[in-house]
């Protein structure tokens, strides 16, 4: 399907318009904030002497974006993590998240109230009748220097609750599996899912969770050892990440594991796509009729996802296309003009929701792909 044979309604091209509108107007604010002397982190004060034009003047639309480089993941492994701390927030307590660190020195980002932003957005779009205010909630996930657990523990706050979490560390995983140790990465599992089980069955009422795919599974699964279910310990809404969501898993998920859709099992689950860099992009909503395909659509204006031509990164695909995902950051806290994704997707079009471009099919990048190590996800 190219983009000449996509008709997008004519209020959802409307709405489109307007929402470029507003990304244009924020990505001019958001420049200036980063690059001018008052406000900006040292990182981009410095660099701005080496991009050969002034964004300050020369940026006048998003588009004008793709005069910077990409955004390299090298500039993010080592310190001092201060050089990225805006000087417009100087003296606001700052956390770090990492992500990567199995090999090497992990990527680290500043942040300040970003996930907590983020997660905000986020909780708007989640029906109260499958995740009920005041409830508790599990986060069933990396724990550490991560920021998906803060973000979580931040989102069951915000809607009233209190979290519950488990102790797990995705770089013991990824050394498992490289080391070829599938027993002890076994017993590791089934740590974290004991950890997680002895929660839900010790009437803390909670009725949310988070899960990675793999590990909502192997949940799934202990719970039916011990003639039980999600359903019956009292779970009413799942939101899960990851790149192992594809439709076959959701197909499986939604139809062996949860009973059928929310009607019929009762238990919602919605996909997200995420990570330290961008945030959280949100899924159109899954149905069996459109083959359980999952479409992502980025927080914009806050961040922007494209899907871009393998052989020029500044071009994007035509909609329904295969290209690399690219991402853009553009808050207050972190400005990220481009950077190339270490996964692939299919350009989906605007919707009524989200009016503005998504991305289908995320996997790894093909060229990458042998060298990705997915881990716990």
């Amino acid at each position: 399907m190219s983009a000449a044979q996509t008709s997008i309604p004519e209020d959802v091209a409307k709405s489109a318009s307007e929402a470029r509108d507003r990304l244009n107007e924020h990505t001019l604010k958001i420049v200036h904030w980063h690059f001018s002397e008052e406000t900006g982190s040292p990182f981009w004060l410095e660099k701005k002497a080496e991009l050969g034009f002034d964004p300050l003047t020369d940026v006048k639309s998003f588009d004008d974006l793709k005069k910077f480089p990409n955004f390299e993941d090298e500039w993010l492994r080592g310190g001092p993590i201060q050089r990225w701390v805006p000087k417009g927030h100087a003296g606001k307590p700052v956390y770090v998240f990492e992500t990567g660190g199995t090999t090497g020195v992990p990527k680290s980002r500043m942040v300040i109230e970003d996930h907590w932003k983020d997660y905000e957005l986020f909780s708007d779009t989640l029906p109260d009748e499958h995740f009920p205010p005041g409830s508790n909630w599990l986060m069933l996930g990396p724990s550490g220097p991560r920021r998906l657990r803060l973000a979580v523990e931040h989102l069951a706050q915000h809607r009233g609750g209190i979290c519950f979490c488990i102790d797990l560390d995705p770089r013991w995983v990824v050394k498992l599996i490289k080391k070829g140790w599938m027993e002890h990465l076994e017993e590791y599992k089934k740590h974290c899912i004991d950890q997680a089980v002895t929660v839900l069955t010790a009437g803390h009422d909670i009725k949310c969770m988070f899960a990675t795919p793999k590990l909502l599974e192997s949940l799934g699964e202990a719970l039916e050892d011990r003639g039980t279910s999600l359903q019956e310990v009292g779970i009413k809404g799942i939101f899960s990440g990851g790149t192992e969501f594809t439709p076959q898993w959701t197909r499986f998920c939604v139809e062996e594991m949860l009973g059928g859709p929310v009607e019929e099992g009762g238990v919602y689950m919605t996909p997200t796509y995420g990570n330290t860099l961008m945030g959280l992009a949100c899924s159109k909503p899954i149905t069996a009729a459109d083959g359980y395909k999952i479409s992502y659509y980025a927080p914009q204006p806050r961040a922007v996802t494209e899907v871009v031509s393998f052989d020029d990164y500044n071009q994007v695909v035509g909609f329904g296309e295969t290209g690399r995902v690219k991402l853009y950051t553009l808050t207050d806290e972190f400005f990220v003009p481009g950077f190339m994704e270490r996964d692939e997707g299919e350009r989906e079009a605007p919707f009524d929701m989200y009016p503005w471009d998504g991305v289908s099919g995320v996997r790894p990048f093909h060229e990458l792909a042998s060298a990705t190590t997915v881990g716990v996800y």
